[in-house]
């Protein structure tokens, strides 16, 4: 025997009736003396380890299914499944099985399979289950078979029986025959009963009988045969769509009469199920499981198969790929590699992955920049499912190829031609009313942005380098239509289908606030994206207003400073504001919305947002009474106030300089240390290439910020230099009796220059710029001494 007909894959069923598959290797069959008996064994061909070790016991029921699988169970709801790559190796094994239980080769199951609980087991055999004897098959019988064939469902032991009569006495095509015969004068009765005759047939669920009504020279008659539904006042037309309207398109030759004909009877019988076939009722749902694994084991043959022909492969792809390739000649290609990747979905993660590297190495993904940007909408959507295939089951993939296509591109002077951009501008371009295109590739975008899916990646480096070619050279594309769209202070264009794609970028543009941090931190403030977005605020679509607050509710939620100062600094709650008003309260999402984002600043105490909506639009807000919110937010923003009054109270008679000075230094005391940025975003920020620099953020605001530093650190320079001198005598005093180190340094030395920390750990000055908060500056001239000969002069406050 040689390795070709022993190779075999090995299936378990699962729970949900789905075929697993358990790994390929190679069987064969051997007394095992521990098992005392004959077993068959599979040894996987990666490593030689043992999947399947199963003795063949004399009571198993094994069966023979489509010359190139065996099928049994093992235990209760346990079944197993062998499927040879040759016919000849099952052949063999089957002999085998069939000589250890004394069994005929040519019968294509070795026992009776016997399905029901132990106590119908029982009743069972105390009736004494004769063989099902069926009526002769004439015309004037159909009714009689047609009650015989009805009432055998109620029993797995009589389904069995009645399965065995039929394939014995070649019963299928004897029913076919008549008819031909009732159709040919016009019998309706006799054809209504043979309807309710096959659609038992199907409960009957067994693959013999499959196998015989699914070959081609019965499966128009069996179609036809389930045409004639007595439920219905005309017979449907089925066989004449297989025949003249499911036209098969080869996209290229198929000279493997094997894999043709496999496509053709899989292509039919699941017409069958989907279409022709009555909706199984809850009781019959199960009993059709053999159909859908006949279903399955036919697409995992013919993706192998199609995946054998390496040139048939290659051929496609070449003629995919050709300049010269007529639109129509290239429509029923995608459409073939459609089904091809559908078809892979009933493979198991390793196939499947060889499958993708296959489809990836023959060069897929620059073929979908092709066809993604064909005007024809067949082509358009089958292109989309295909690239959904891949990015749902390896992101990486197409991560990979992006960057490779971009590196090996020294200027990138076509970006729009590039995966990535293509895919955003047909989101973009998208002109169906209902956006199924445009939403799907949002789903595709999302995917490929999410870091989770980055975080198991072989290539360590993919999340920076990937982020980073976004933010660079695809978020422009994004953005595009919202900056289009918000000039002015009015959505410039309010159609439906303009508000449906604002809505989606806004989707994507949240996910990217909530998972990217300072990739996108850096495009808002560039961009005033903020800003832009919140002119949505005054659509007239409620949906986009929703989608501009979420947008704007996860900047908040991150409770970021950067992005709480260009808040403040924008004055940009008054546009939520004014939607919350204008609302009017009424009792609706936004009203909802609206009030969870000031309940969420008042909740986590975000000072600085607080004071600045208590000071800018209390007096507005005083006024709504039917939650306790803005109450709320005003006694926080009093009680606040009250206990800065009091420190700089306290700390003026004891002290008497530095009045607006102290209290901030007090507070400093209790404050966190700033995040220290990881290395990716060092690395993003210390780019050279920026992102272009068209922000509000502009010479007059930095020549404010310039000033207000300058006027900051004068008069830091001078208060403590008061404070150090008075505070200096207590310190030195206590600081001989003191038990433990101190906590806060004071510098003594008027003409030394704060160092980074030593400004970030003293003073939180009203008015801080930016560049103090990054480290930027200090006051004074420079000063004498290393850090350590000035950390000495520094006295200690307890």
């Amino acid at each position: 025997m040689t390795d070709t007909k022993r190779r075999v894959k090995l299936y378990a069923l699962n729970a949900d009736r789905q075929w697993d598959d358990r790994g390929t290797g190679h069987v064969t069959s051997c007394c095992v003396e521990r098992l005392k008996g004959t077993a068959l064994l599979v040894r996987a061909e990666s490593d030689g380890s043992l999947l399947l070790e199963s003795k063949i016991q004399q009571d198993t029921a094994y069966q023979k299914q489509q010359d190139t699988l065996i099928v049994w169970s093992e235990g209760d709801n346990f079944d197993l499944a062998l499927s040879f790559q040759e016919k000849a190796g099952c052949d063999e094994v089957w002999e085998k099985i069939c000589q250890v239980q004394g069994k005929d080769p040519s019968v294509e199951i070795t026992q009776d399979i016997v399905e029901e609980s132990e106590d119908e087991r029982f009743d069972e055999m105390s009736d004494n289950v004769q063989p099902v004897e069926l009526p002769a098959c004439e015309m004037g019988r159909l009714e009689d078979i047609s009650e015989l064939v009805n009432s055998c469902l109620v029993s797995p032991a009589r389904k069995d029986k009645l399965a065995a009569a039929l394939e014995s006495q070649h019963y299928i095509k004897k029913l076919l025959n008549l008819f031909h015969m009732c159709e040919d004068i016009e019998n309706i009765e006799g054809l209504h009963h043979l309807y309710e005759i096959f659609k038992s047939i199907f409960l009957l669920n067994k693959n013999t009988l499959f196998d015989t009504m699914f070959a081609d020279d019965t499966i128009f008659d069996v179609v036809g045969c389930l045409e004639y539904d007595p439920s219905l006042p005309q017979p449907k037309k089925h066989r004449e769509y297989l025949r003249e309207l499911a036209k098969f398109r080869e996209a290229i030759p198929i000279k493997n009469q094997d894999l043709l004909a496999k496509i053709h009877q899989t292509y039919r019988v699941q017409y069958i199920q989907d279409i022709v076939l009555p909706t199984p009722t809850v009781f019959e749902d199960n009993l059709l499981s053999t159909l859908s694994s006949f279903i399955f084991f036919n697409k995992v043959e013919i993706v192998k198969l199609i995946e054998d022909d390496e040139k048939f492969l290659t051929d496609l792809f070449k003629l995919l790929m050709d300049d010269k390739t007529p639109d129509s000649k290239r429509r029923d290609l995608v459409l073939f590699l459609k089904e091809f990747c559908n078809f892979s979905q009933n493979l198991q993660p390793q196939d499947k992955d060889t499958f993708y590297k296959t489809l990836v190495s023959l060069g897929i993904l620059p073929a979908l920049e092709i066809t993604l940007s064909i005007d024809d909408q067949k082509t358009k959507t089958a292109s989309i499912d295909i690239l959904t295939y891949i990015v749902e089951f390896s992101p990486s993939v197409v991560r990979d190829y992006t960057l490779q296509h971009a590196n090996n591109t020294e200027e990138i002077i076509f970006q729009e031609q590039m995966l990535l951009n293509i895919v955003i501008e047909q989101m973009l371009r998208d002109r169906d009313p209902e956006l199924g295109g445009a939403v799907q590739l949002m789903g595709v975008l999302r995917i490929l942005l999410d870091p989770e899916s980055m975080l198991a990646s072989v290539n360590k480096s993919e999340k920076a380098d990937f982020l980073n070619f976004f933010y660079k050279h695809s978020i422009q594309t994004l953005i595009a239509p919202l900056l289009e769209n918000t000039t002015g202070e009015k959505p410039l264009r309010e159609d439906y289908h303009t508000v449906q794609l604002l809505g989606l970028v806004l989707e994507l543009l949240s996910f990217c606030v909530e998972h990217h941090t300072y990739h996108i931190k850096t495009c808002i403030l560039n961009k005033d994206l903020l800003r832009r977005i919140l002119v949505l605020m005054r659509s007239t679509h409620t949906f986009l207003v929703l989608g501009a607050l979420r947008f704007m509710r996860k900047i908040i939620a991150l409770k970021d400073e950067y992005y709480n100062r260009y808040i403040i600094k924008g004055n940009l709650f008054a546009p939520v504001v004014d939607a919350f008003l204008r609302n009017n309260g009424r009792y609706n999402l936004l009203d909802s919305a609206v009030l969870e984002l000031f309940e969420f600043i008042k909740l986590e105490d975000i000072k600085s947002l607080c004071s600045h909506v208590v000071e800018n639009y209390g007096k507005i807000l005083e006024d709504v009474e039917y939650v306790q919110t803005f109450r709320t937010l005003k006694m926080r923003y009093d009680q606040h106030q009250d206990k800065l009054s009091k420190e700089r109270e306290r700390v003026s008679g004891s002290v008497g300089v530095a009045e607006a000075v102290v209290p901030s230094l007090l507070r400093t005391r209790y404050r966190r240390e700033a995040r220290a940025p990881d290395d990716e975003e060092e690395m993003w920020f210390n780019d050279d290439d920026e992102l272009d620099d068209d922000a509000p953020l502009d010479a007059a605001q930095a020549h404010a910020h310039a000033h207000a530093h300058a006027h900051a650190h004068a008069h830091a320079h001078h208060a403590l230099d008061a404070i150090g001198k008075i505070v200096e005598k207590k310190v030195c005093s206590s600081t001989e009796n003191a038990n433990g180190p101190s906590r806060v340094l004071l510098s003594t030395t008027a003409a030394s220059k704060p160092t980074h920390t030593d400004v970030q750990g003293l003073v939180d000055y009203d008015g801080d710029s930016d560049e103090e908060e990054e480290g930027g500056g200090g006051g004074g001239g420079g000063g004498g001494g290393s850090g350590e000969e000035r950390d000495a002069k520094r006295p200690r406050l307890a």
